[in-house]
């Protein structure tokens, strides 16, 4: 009798992990982001499009990045067949990227070598 073979887990969303699995996914995340990424998605940085150097201060742009990461890995996995690399480009690059390099989101105020850290909106605590 054979067993099937154990699927491996699922990755975990990086808003989920803390303490050294967050440190290690955010290391991980960081070579990505510095090494695929930005040396081959990178535009040049302006007030239309904005980038911050200290993008990991945002946590915005961890989590669509995590997100956009994650989706990079099954999506350019053999099993994802030949299309999966443009089903990547179509439904996750361009639409991450254009959030997060829009003048009105996480990193707008931020310039090339300068972050500036985001004010959130006040909430009030929920009493009922």
């Amino acid at each position: 009798m054979t067993t099937p073979e154990a699927q491996p887990a699922a990755p975990s969303f990086i808003l989920y992990l803390d303490g050294v699995e967050y440190a290690e996914e955010m290391r991980n995340l960081a070579l990505w982001v510095s090494d695929l990424l930005l040396p081959v998605y990178g535009r040049e940085v302006s007030s239309s499009h904005p980038w911050c150097p200290r993008w990991w201060e945002h946590l915005e742009a961890v989590a669509r990045l995590h997100a956009l990461w994650l989706a990079w890995q099954e999506c350019t996995d053999p099993s994802a067949g030949a299309s999966g690399p443009a089903v990547w480009h179509r439904d996750h690059l361009g639409p991450v990227l254009t959030e997060l390099r829009s003048p009105s989101g996480p990193f707008a105020g931020c310039k090339e070598g300068s972050h500036r850290a985001k004010a959130g909106p006040v909430v009030e605590p929920y009493d009922g």
